[in-house]
């Protein structure tokens, strides 16, 4: 596995092992070149992962490559927005804990002025009255911290709480088109692995960040008041961090948004791996794709070392620049106090102010590569947010019913047409038929139809008003779909059905699911329409949630309905009974209905067959069976 996730070659070196012990008469390398060796060869592949990684963030910013990822400054102005709209809770934040550090502050301070009492020439006056003051104090910085950290948590769970919503809202409002024809796999990782990163970021990273920040701040104020001398030495060692900091601020956003982009392309291929399983299988891709699935992993093993490195290389900076003022400030305050420059209450809080500023410096980088991880994450969300609609909403409203479609072309590639100018009018009330073989672009026409797609060239228009000029609202109550593919949401029965008109009542629910067929079996449910289904519920079976799904689409009552093989995943014998139940419903709807069955198209008034992107026939069973065309070599195919 390790070869797999590093891909180095095959020498110990590179593979970054120790060598085997040897006896010293055995090993012909000398120990400096041998540690030059090493040191080289952790350069090389320092600089192959950092190389590897930015190709990844190149790739991710790239549009033709997947979704889009926002730039810095969005991410700050949406932190800014999220901060600005709960000021009372970060000011009362920032008082609190401000207070609790001053709080804190103040015990070395008094401890310092105890021992100057205790070790002065003069006798040594209100101890007592002063170890009083040192415990009051220690009881409120208490008390201010727990008021501080409650504040911090409900100003960190309130800001969860909304940015969870922004992007809930940003997601429902992608337009349908794009989700479909983007990477499922790179979506899925950011509304999962990058909503959970951002959300730590969000809940324990700002809060903890602002007050780290601000004790840091208190904290160098009170050592300089206390002794510029004793504090000077520490803040210069302290400080010689900052280019390392800088160096790691500088790198890690790109290391942190190329490591998300690794698991969307992980993603991605196990995704497609499954989705085309019988594929896979039927062709002997199996190996192909195993290799696809390695090579993925390889390159996410090098983005996560290359991250790991940063920050290993950020943390030994740190721990040395925190460490050595400690002995710096004593040796410092040893030579002031024999020079008489400084006291040995003086010396004692610097000492204790060093040792409390390394803590909170400690912990605000720590937070700062917390927020790194975050802001990446929080940029490759918010970049969903950029891309664009499909439609410009006016606020034209239809005049009538009538569907027209004309001079209609779509291609989901640039130059690469899968209609070629179709034209179709289905007349009011009517149940239209459309047939053709496996991609003949029969589900691409149907999706034009329902206004889910926009057509490169011509128009669809309900009631002279086209269908992507009209909000989505309205639009589900003039055309809807129902697909193949369906879908049970977390929820009630009755909670999945009234999606489309959250006003209905049961005996609207209940009419809905007689309309196809399905009263009968939900009435013998535990709990009827309050029985939970979906993930982790009741489970149905795909032809009770197809049977859902067109409750759902009877109750929104839109007066075109747009079947894409709405009936596929049934059984042919329930097929026929729940479609001969809802002619009733359909009567005096327009019904345009894509199938392979043909006896669906039996049954409709007319038929449009397509072939290659366009229409060849359109009629009447009949009369299409008389023509001897396309269609009756459908029908003759369908009934031998």
């Amino acid at each position: 596995m390790s070869d797999l996730l590093d891909g180095s070659a095959d020498t110990w070196r590179d593979r970054a092992l120790d060598p085997p012990l040897l006896p010293p008469t055995l090993d012909p390398t000398p120990p400096d070149a041998d540690l030059r060796a090493r040191v080289d060869g952790l350069r090389r592949r320092h600089t192959v992962r950092r190389e590897r990684a930015e190709q990844v963030y190149a790739d991710s910013r790239s549009p033709e490559r997947g979704w889009p990822v926002a730039d810095d400054r969005a991410v700050l102005r949406f932190a800014a927005d999220l901060v600005r709209s709960r000021r009372r809770w970060f000011v009362a934040m920032v008082l609190l804990n401000a207070a609790a550090a001053v709080a804190a502050l103040a015990v070395p301070k008094l401890l310092g002025v105890l021992v100057d009492r205790v070790t002065g020439t003069s006798p040594a006056e209100g101890i007592g009255t002063l170890a009083v003051v040192i415990v009051a104090v220690v009881l409120a910085q208490s008390l201010l911290t727990f008021a501080g950290q409650i504040t911090s948590t409900l100003f960190g769970q309130d800001l969860l709480a909304s940015a969870r919503e922004y992007v809930v809202g940003t997601i429902l409002r992608l337009p349908l088109s794009r989700v479909e024809g983007a990477s499922t796999g790179d979506l899925v990782t950011r509304v999962t692995r990058d909503v959970g990163t951002m959300s730590r970021a969000v809940q324990f990273g700002v809060p903890m960040a602002v007050i780290t920040l601000l004790t840091v701040v208190l904290s160098v104020g009170a050592m300089l008041l206390n002794s510029v001398l004793l504090a000077a030495p520490a803040l210069l060692i302290i400080s010689t961090s900052w280019f390392q900091v800088r160096r790691y601020l500088r790198r890690a956003p790109k290391a942190y948004i190329a490591e998300g982009a690794s698991y969307s392309r992980i993603n991605s291929t196990l995704t497609e791996t499954v989705e085309g399983a019988r594929t896979v299988e039927a062709l002997g891709l199996a190996e192909r794709r195993i290799r696809a699935t390695e090579d993925d992993v390889a390159l996410s093993g090098q983005a996560e070392r290359y991250s790991l490195t940063l920050r290993n290389l950020l943390f030994t900076v740190i721990d040395v620049a925190f460490n050595a003022p400690r002995v710096v400030t004593v040796l410092v305050g040893a030579w002031g106090y024999w020079n008489g420059w400084a006291t040995l209450g003086q010396i004692t809080t610097a000492v204790l102010y060093v040792e409390a500023l390394s803590g909170p410096l400690d912990r605000l980088v720590g937070e700062v590569d917390r927020l790194q991880v975050g802001a990446a994450s929080t940029a490759r969300l918010l970049g969903i947010a950029t891309v664009p609609p499909d439609r410009v909403p006016g606020t034209a409203l239809p005049a009538g019913p009538d569907l027209v479609g004309e001079d209609l072309r779509f291609a989901y590639r640039p130059g690469h047409d899968v209609l070629h100018g179709v034209d179709l009018t289905p007349r009011v009330g009517e149940r239209l038929a459309v047939v053709g073989p496996s991609g003949s672009g029969k589900s691409t026409l149907g999706r034009l139809l329902a206004g889910i797609n926009g057509p490169r060239t011509g128009s669809v228009r309900v009631g002279g008003v086209d269908l992507v000029a009209l909000p989505l609202e309205t639009l589900r109550t003039e055309v809807a779909l129902v697909t193949q593919e369906h879908h049970v949401f977390v929820g009630s029965v009755r909670d999945n059905i009234v999606l489309g008109r959250q006003d209905a009542g049961d005996a609207a629910v209940w009419d809905a699911l007689a309309a196809v067929g399905s009263a009968e079996w939900v009435r013998r449910l535990p709990d009827a329409l309050d029985t939970m289904v979906g993930s982790g519920n009741l489970a149905l079976t795909p032809a009770q949630a197809q049977q859902v799904a067109l409750a759902r689409l009877v109750i929104s009552d839109p007066h075109t309905l747009v079947l894409d093989e709405a009936t596929s995943l049934i059984d042919p014998r329930t097929a026929r009974t729940l479609e001969g139940s809802m002619n009733s419903l359909l009567e005096g709807r327009t019904v345009i209905a894509i199938a392979h069955r043909l006896h669906t198209a039996h049954d409709a008034d007319r038929i449009a067959v397509v072939i290659d992107g366009r229409i060849v026939e359109l009629g009447a069973h009949d009369e299409l069976v008389a023509l001897g065309g396309e269609y009756a070599d459908l029908w003759r195919a369908w009934t031998s």
